[in-house]
């Protein structure tokens, strides 16, 4: 016994380097690596088509991996009392990227949306960045007023407004989907943060009549939800990527088709390497595939949430909060891009994390994971009492 205890006092006084957690790093990357695989399954066809080069979209998606591993690491080396103090600062600036991207000239418009900022060769979707943000932000708010939260009016309102001024932006691209995205996870984080269940009841009901009404007088969002409830009224126009999605859920059964042989991602699927990604996955990989999938998700939410618990219990509030939102954050987009491949959620533009192709959605994810490693590793160094 003496001897641990002194083997104890050397591994404090040398401030060890705590080990990360495991099960979340494996977990990421064999997401990342499966996302890799299929992303090149999915694309190959297009990018061949299209740009001449087969591994086009693979080579930048490796690309967007090795930045965002790099601006993990250097995001899991800070101290959390720095992103605590920045988390206004980046509001800010997410705010900022979300003016420009509606800016004339500036923003680049696709398919009728302005999404995206071109900095050189690099496009960036601020949307993804203000889901980050937020989330940051919300941490700490919730941290500083703590008290105020008990409070309709000084506390709840307040964070309120600004989700609604971000929302507005948003839909001005347009994107529905990210509004879900942010107001779903600042819903969760208040909820865990405790507010009165009451007052969490009024924002939840105003958040879904908003999004109803968001929905009904907008023609084609309305459009959405009609192809939804019924995709094959209209399989050929307006159900078109719905179904085409479901038949490839379909042909993927128990195992699938096999790696490479899928049918839906040549012509028929639109946004196979992106948006539906997930029906590739099934189709090729089949209902094994799917199950790998929601596993891996699962295990990387759990590691979040026990992570935010043991930053609690060490009297760590803000990086608990922290972790809390980021595990809401990764849950509820892959929730509903999963949701909308599967036809159980209407049609929304969102990536699945660490999988699809896509620059910004790749690196702030494992910016996200980085800030995990980040709460998880100073909660060990306050274990040991290292300070």
């Amino acid at each position: 016994m003496t001897v641990d205890v002194h083997k104890s006092k050397r591994r404090v006084a040398g401030k060890p380097r705590p080990s990360c957690d495991l099960w979340l790093l494996g977990s990421v990357t064999a997401l990342i690596v499966l996302g890799l695989v299929m992303v090149y399954s999915a694309s190959i066809s297009l990018a061949e088509r299209s740009i001449g080069n087969s591994g086009y979209f693979l080579w930048r998606q490796i690309i967007a991996v090795g930045l965002g591993c790099m601006f993990m690491y250097l995001v899991m080396r800070t101290p959390a009392r720095l992103w605590e103090l920045a988390g206004p600062y980046l509001l800010l600036v997410g705010i900022v990227l979300l003016v420009l991207v509606l800016l004339p000239g500036v923003g680049i418009t696709v398919n009728g949306s302005s999404r995206w900022l071109r900095f050189g060769v690099i496009n960036v979707q601020p949307s993804e960045f203000i889901k980050l943000f937020m989330v940051v932000y919300v941490a700490g708010y919730f941290v500083r007023r703590r008290e105020e939260l008990r409070n309709f009016t000084q506390g709840v309102v307040i964070i309120g407004l600004v989700v609604t001024a971000i929302g507005i932006l948003l839909l001005q691209e347009p994107d529905l989907g990210a509004v879900v995205v942010v107001c779903a996870t600042v819903l969760g984080m208040l909820f865990l943060a405790g507010v009165r269940f009451w007052h969490f009841g009024i924002v939840a009901v105003a958040g879904v009549v908003t999004v109803g009404l968001l929905t009904v007088i907008s023609p084609y969002r309305l459009q959405r939800m009609v192809t939804f409830l019924d995709p094959w009224a209209d399989p050929f126009n307006s159900g078109f990527q719905l179904v085409q999605a479901l038949i490839a859920f379909g042909r993927g059964e128990w195992f699938g088709v096999g790696l490479g042989a899928s049918v839906q991602k040549l012509y028929y699927l639109p946004a196979a390497h992106t948006d539906f990604l997930f029906a590739v996955t099934a189709e090729e990989l089949g209902l094994l595939g799917v199950i790998t999938v929601l596993v891996l998700f699962g295990i990387v939410i759990t590691r979040a949430f026990v992570i935010s618990k043991e930053a609690e219990r060490s009297g760590l509030l803000y990086s608990a909060r922290l972790a809390q939102g980021i595990g809401l954050l990764i849950g509820i987009q892959a929730t509903i891009n999963m949701g909308v491949n599967m036809g159980l959620l209407p049609t929304k533009g969102l990536t699945l994390p660490f999988m699809s192709y896509g620059g910004s959605s790749m690196m702030i994810s494992l910016i996200a994971v980085g800030l995990l490693f980040m709460v998880e590793r100073e909660t060990r160094l306050h274990a040991w009492g290292v300070r």
